[in-house]
């Protein structure tokens, strides 16, 4: 079935076959399908300028996709961003989401150690169950307490970290992937800035 006859989105249950997040400025949805077509099939989701696809190989995808970027720069007029996750995980209410984005973020820990960083979580959906800044509040505390008792203290920063975790929800759908410095600079299509001001992170709720 098309995408354009069964988008995915609140109303019903996420889909478990997707790993990739992409937004795109209307009406480029048909030019962003056919870019992105070698890797897998892009699908609506009723949330406004934002489709997702499942790809074999996240890692391969964006390094591949990097390289398409960096050939035909003109491939970002029509996709704005473009992010593929190393976990995906599915809840029902805010406390499951508490519980499972936790879990795995202290998967990173290791990688964490030493260094600055933020979590940004960009929410679609759920609006009024789930606080986007109370959550990455929640998730920078939990980080810096395992860091702490791991004894290799990190630091929460706003401005250059040396890396950020991102979440992206899809109605109750979210992914998860921890990115570098370098890697933001190398990939101008995710959907993070290097510099953010001290005061708060932009969110790009529904």
């Amino acid at each position: 079935m098309s995408s354009e006859i069964n988008p995915v989105g609140q109303s019903e249950k996420p889909p478990a076959d997707w790993n990739v997040l992409v937004t795109l400025a209307e009406p480029t949805y048909r030019v962003a399908r056919k870019l992105l077509a070698r890797w897998g099939s892009l699908r609506r989701t009723l949330y406004f300028n934002v489709a997702v696809m499942a790809v074999a190989d996240p890692a391969s995808f964006l390094r591949e996709f990097g390289t398409a970027v960096e050939q035909s720069p003109g491939i970002l007029n029509a996709i704005s961003h473009v992010v593929p996750f190393e976990h995906l995980f599915e809840f029902e209410d805010m406390a499951e989401f508490e519980t499972t984005a936790r879990e795995i973020a202290l998967t990173y820990v290791p990688r964490l150690i030493g260094k600055s960083f933020h979590v940004r979580l960009h929410r679609r959906g759920l609006r009024g169950t789930i606080s986007t800044p109370a959550e990455e509040r929640f998730l920078d505390e939990a980080l810096l307490g395992a860091l702490a008792a791991a004894g290799g203290p990190g630091r929460i920063s706003f401005e250059d970290p040396d890396c950020v975790l991102l979440i992206e929800t899809v109605g109750q759908r979210g992914g998860l992937a921890l990115w570098t410095r370098e890697e933001l600079k190398r990939y101008p299509f995710l959907p993070l800035r290097l510099t953010v001001a001290k005061t708060g992170s932009e969110h790009m709720d529904d």
